[in-house]
Parts: C-alpha cells; structure tokens; sequence
C-alpha cells in the first residue's frame, strides 16, 4: 500500500517494514529485544491502563483512503491514501488530574539528538500545550548507546529557537545529562517514565 503526505511525496509502507526489520535485526541487546521506542512505550502505557495508574494513547494519524480494491466481496485492499495533515506528537493522555503530551524518538547519533528530528507544528504545538499548563516533553533514545532521556519541552523549545542565532543544529548528549533524566528499563512498565513525571508534578505544586 502506498501512502502519500499531504506535498505529494509517497510513503511506502513496505519499505517501512523493511527499515524496521532492518532495526531489529541490528539490535541485539537484551534489555530491548529487539523492540522499538514506540513499541516499549506502547507497552509501558498498556501496563499503566490496566492497573489503573494512567490512560495515556498513541494518537493515531488521520489518513483519507481514495484507492480500495475488493479482490473478495469479504475483503478489501487499500492501495492509495494520503495523510490528511501533519501529525502534532506521538502521546497524549491524562495522570494524576493533569494532562500529558510528548512526542518519542530516536536516533544513531552517539553524541547529540539532532533537531532535524522535530518539524516546527510539533514544537508550535508543545508551546501551545504549555500554555494550558499541560505536561509536555519528549523521550529520546540515544540507540547505539541504549540510553533514553526524558527532556521537558520548554528546553526543545529553547534549543528550536536557538538554533537560527547559534547555528547548532542538536542537543549534545553531555546537556541532556545536566537538564534531562535518564530513564532506566524495568520489568513493569518496561519504560518507567511516569517516576519522572511524579517529580515534574511535585515542582509544578511547590
């Protein structure tokens, strides 16, 4: 199936699979088992809905379906859709009485998070979840390394907005050890992130 955004450009799903396959393959650790971000993450927010901790969802991405084939009269195949706009972040949902909103990624990089990663309605759309005083932020995976930052969103911010007047274009893995926190994997939750987001609501209540 091919899906296209919104300027034209096809994304080719196939090929996502691929790359992920491709991911997995190289990763060997134990601690991941070959399993991405988004999927450690998945599973962490599975373990906090069921025992009634938090409900915290991946957003899911609009997409408008305008090509369907039906090789059966029980099935139907798509074979063309586009993503109807761009996506905000990946996580949203609710803890403790306030709300949280943070995007995931990763990177190759060994020593800094580049910002290429961000797009601006991401960023436009943190600072609007601030305002609201939600919780927003993003956790960041360093993957060679295996190591996993939470990181508030008013510091991406600050980084975006800097990177026109100092031209640094990443986060340098020796800032996110000063104003990040690392997070460590457990069993359950397997990404224990919402320890570190007790802490942020402890300051936001001083």
């Amino acid at each position: 199936m091919v899906i296209k955004y919104p300027n034209g450009k096809s994304y080719s799903h196939d090929a996502e699979k691929i790359k992920k396959k491709q991911i997995k393959k190289k990763d060997l650790s134990f601690s991941k088992r070959g399993m991405t971000l988004e999927e450690e993450l998945n599973e962490s927010n599975a373990y906090y809905l069921a025992f009634g901790k938090a409900v915290i969802h991946k957003k899911p991405t609009p997409v408008q379906i305008v090509q369907v084939d039906y090789p059966k009269r029980s099935a139907a195949v798509i074979k063309e859709a586009y993503f109807r706009q761009a996506s905000t972040t990946d996580y949203n949902g609710v803890y403790r009485g306030f709300y949280l909103d943070f995007e995931a990624k990763e990177t190759k990089n060994k020593l800094s998070f580049p910002l290429k990663n961000f797009h601006q309605h991401q960023i436009t759309h943190m600072q609007h979840c601030l305002k609201q005083s939600g919780l927003a932020f993003v956790i960041l995976r360093f993957s060679a390394s295996n190591r996993i930052f939470l990181l508030e969103a008013a510091h991406l911010i600050q980084y975006w907005e800097n990177q026109t007047k100092e031209g640094r274009k990443s986060i340098p893995l020796k800032d996110l050890e000063k104003i990040g926190y690392e997070l460590y994997y457990g069993l359950s939750p397997r990404i224990p992130y919402l320890d570190i987001v007790d802490q942020l609501i402890a300051q936001v209540r001083k």
